[in-house]
């Protein structure tokens, strides 16, 4: 069996369309469908069944993709033990969401492993429905998701349904970041209203599971919708918080060495509260290595360092 087929039913699945799916590949439609075809023929069932919702996968389809799931991950695993598990290398993989503290604990991480000994460290940030995926591809071992507490249902639903593990982590409020020269900075009490005639940075590919992209949902107090900043990565929304003092963002709360080092200060809201939960997640039969264990320990170690500050 080819199992090039495999990923790319994988990817069918993911997207619930052959046009994405194909885009995400880098691949021709005509060929994808063309593989498709072929992979149906060769079980002699059909895997998906195509219908105006787009490609949705039949009894037996989901049987076969769950089993496809799991070879991909055997197979990687094969591959990996030439990789990962020479003798001496540490190795660790992780995809991760855009916050202060779980950066912080890979740092620690880092600079708690053997500088004279082979290390292979994979880190990717990025949004949750993105990282599950990765951790079902087995493209990243471990992955941290972080999801507001009233989208629980639609990512449990979703973890059960790709038969990930998961850990708790940490639930907490979302904080206010911008710079010390932002109007707001040294007000009182901050009420959400007072936030929505700034510039608002939001990372702009967080999603949920079944539900339409975040950017898109209705008006929050505290949300600037007609003053928006879409960013991606660390360093650039960093960089616009401390550089434009009309910014701001709602966070994680900020190791305080970040927080000082772009010359910012993090508020809690009076009046606008945003729940979330990170999860710690991994596949059904990945056993954690000794690395994994040691990462989870600094993650641990960093959260309680901003978990337990008071902020005004």
């Amino acid at each position: 069996m080819n199992t090039q087929h495999l990923k790319y039913a994988l990817e069918i699945e993911r997207t619930g369309s052959i046009s994405q799916a194909a885009e995400n590949l880098y691949t021709a439609q005509p060929n994808l469908s063309k593989a498709i075809k072929e992979l149906e023929e060769g079980m002699g069932y059909a895997i998906f069944e195509r219908s105006s919702r787009g490609m949705i996968p039949t009894a037996q389809g989901e049987r076969f993709l769950s089993l496809a799931r799991e070879m991909l991950l055997q197979e990687h695993e094969m591959e990996s033990l030439g990789r990962d598990k020479r003798p001496g290398v540490q190795a660790f993989s992780l995809c991760m969401p855009r916050g202060g503290y779980i950066a912080e604990g890979v740092t620690r991480f880092v600079n708690g492993l053997d500088a004279q000994k082979d290390m292979l460290i994979n880190l990717k940030e990025s949004n949750s429905v993105q990282t599950i995926n990765n951790v079902l591809s087995s493209r990243f071992h471990l992955g941290v998701i972080r999801y507001r507490v009233q989208h629980e249902a639609y990512f449990m639903d979703f973890l059960d349904e790709k038969q990930l593990c998961f850990e708790p982590l940490w639930e907490y409020d979302y904080l206010v970041l911008f710079s010390r020269r932002h109007p707001l900075a040294e007000a009182e009490a901050l009420e959400a209203r007072d936030l929505e005639r700034y510039i608002e940075m939001i990372h702009g590919d967080n999603s949920v599971p079944h539900l339409p992209s975040i950017p898109g949902e209705k008006h929050r107090a505290g949300d600037s919708e007609k003053r928006r900043i879409l960013v991606y990565e660390r360093s650039t929304q960093f960089e616009v918080l401390s550089e434009v003092p009309t910014t701001y963002m709602w966070v994680s709360p900020e190791p305080e060495r970040m927080v000082e080092r772009w010359n910012l200060v993090q508020r809690r809201c009076r009046d606008e509260r945003r729940r979330y939960r990170d999860l710690l997640i991994y596949a059904k039969n990945y056993h954690l290595s000794d690395c994994d264990r040691s990462f989870i320990d600094c993650l641990f170690e960093a959260r309680n360092d901003v978990a337990f500050r008071e902020y005004s």
